[in-house]
């Protein structure tokens, strides 16, 4: 008989990623866009894009082992616009 005390717990660290409008417009039409990492052990830039890209910043995440588990968009003025994208990322913690 197998008790619930026998079960294996991942244990799991966790970190953001925020991908927000950098603010700056410059010339061009589209709005610049810089990705930060958050993590314990502190903030990291990971770059500034000409256009709303994620997916390059999200694959990094990915090949380091981070799985995205929530996303959260900040949407600001009317008409309404996106100002930000918050993702929810944790990995397991090798013992």
């Amino acid at each position: 008989m197998v008790t619930q005390w026998e079960y294996a717990v991942t244990q799991w660290e966790y970190a953001r990623l925020e991908y927000k409008s950098a603010g700056t417009l410059g010339t061009d039409k589209f709005m610049d866009w810089d990705a930060i990492f958050h993590h314990v052990d502190g903030a990291e830039h990971w770059g500034t894009d000409e256009r709303y890209d994620d997916l390059r910043h999200l694959n990094r995440a990915g090949a380091e082992g981070w799985m995205v588990y929530d996303r959260a968009p900040l949407l600001v003025g009317q008409p309404l616009r996106l100002h930000a994208v918050t993702y929810s990322m944790r990995r397991p913690i090798s013992a």
